[in-house]
């Protein structure tokens, strides 16, 4: 899959492993809840791509949908990997805040791409301890693309997690990334933070 392609929906996809999911017992979310989550927020991206608005408002607007929709704190961890195991409270509430603004501010940069675009959410079902959601994105000039959405209400709110596209999951370039500056940085996450809180 092209890079271009991907980084539409990777905002809204970088996502974990349903085994770093926090435990929990019998679940109240449901498919409908599930699928309606993911129409919310798709609404809510292709507002923000059609409004016009100058880019930082732009990106603000981005990084404000992925907080509201998103486990952030699952997905940051998972990004950061076995040194979110190791990070004291203060330092990974710091490195978690500035993971969702690199996150907004990078791929924001690439929704202007997809103005007139949508993506169409098909069906929802239970898989494992989760939801899925599917979709398919109608890309411009580009041939469709299966997109699937899991969903969990684990960490108490109804959130997406993870993102499968064309069978690609979302978080291996960001993982990788994450950790290729974390080791450029000889592990030190705080230089980790001050990295994230001006890339993207």
């Amino acid at each position: 899959m092209r890079p271009d392609r991907r980084g539409v929906l990777a905002l809204m996809g970088a996502g974990t492993a349903a085994v770093l999911m926090p435990g929990g017992g019998a679940w109240a979310l449901d498919a409908n809840q599930a699928r309606a989550l993911i129409d919310r927020a798709l609404g809510e991206v292709y507002r923000v791509i059609n409004a016009g608005q100058p880019p930082a408002q732009m990106y603000r607007e981005f990084e404000t949908i992925f907080a509201r929709y998103a486990d952030v704190d699952v997905i940051a961890r998972s990004a950061l990997g076995p040194a979110a195991r190791q990070a004291g409270p203060a330092a990974l509430a710091a490195y978690t805040q500035a993971f969702q603004g690199y996150i907004g501010r990078k791929y924001g940069k690439r929704f202007r791409e997809f103005i007139g675009s949508r993506i169409e959410v098909t069906g929802a079902r239970p898989l494992k301890s989760f939801f899925a959601v599917t979709s398919v994105a109608y890309l411009n000039g580009r041939a469709p693309m299966e997109v699937e959405w899991h969903v969990s209400n684990k960490s108490g709110r109804d959130r997406f997690f993870n993102i499968i596209i064309e069978g690609v999951n979302m978080l291996a370039s960001e993982r990788a990334e994450i950790s290729a500056m974390l080791t450029a940085r000889r592990g030190d996450l705080a230089g980790l933070t001050a990295d994230l809180q001006r890339a993207g």
